[in-house]
């Protein structure tokens, strides 16, 4: 049995105090002993000329060994005008450019937090979409999507709303059981 699992975080958006880096460090908390690591995807933007000029850049091999090294992957998910994050769509792009599928048969949990009323679910179910070619294993249960994000954190950047926190955490339990 795994005692210290690595958890990778995959946060969606490049701003420091994004309200899904928020989600994701309840994620770990909830996940349980870990060895965490956030994911940067601060990358160059996908262009076939650049790869074919100097092959898949240095940072994108970093971001594949950290999800090949991986447990399990907790990806946060914001929305931008009803769709999946730009940031968050390139860097799928790079890791699809790279062989041997680094996220095949991975155990894997999308959540969102976002400003408006669905909480992210557009941007969650399009997510899903673009990771389906990968083959993950997406762990299955209730969506996590946290609403009105700018009000549901406190000042310590918890979770407010105990539904939600008790959510969160039965997806981390099935996460942590899917590497056990």
């Amino acid at each position: 049995m795994m005692t210290r699992p690595v958890l990778l975080l995959i946060p969606g958006a490049l701003r420091k105090g994004s309200f899904n880096r928020l989600l994701l460090a309840e994620a770990a908390r909830a996940f349980g002993e870990a060895e965490v690591i956030e994911a940067d995807l601060d990358l160059p933007l996908y262009d076939g000329d650049l790869e074919e000029a100097g092959g898949v850049p240095d940072k994108v091999q970093a971001l594949v060994a950290q999800i090949r090294g991986a447990d399990a992957v907790v990806i946060g998910a914001p929305e931008y005008n009803k769709g999946i994050s730009g940031v968050l769509k390139n860097a799928l792009d790079w890791v699809s450019r790279v062989p041997d599928g680094a996220f095949r048969d991975k155990p894997v949990v999308v959540v969102s937090a976002a400003a408006g009323r669905t909480g992210g679910e557009a941007a969650q179910f399009m997510t899903l979409a673009c990771l389906t070619p990968f083959q993950p294993r997406l762990m299955p249960g209730p969506m996590v999507l946290i609403a009105d994000a700018m009000n549901a954190f406190d000042a310590e950047g918890r979770l407010r709303d105990e539904t939600s926190r008790s959510l969160l955490a039965e997806r981390m339990a099935r996460l942590r059981a899917a590497v056990a």
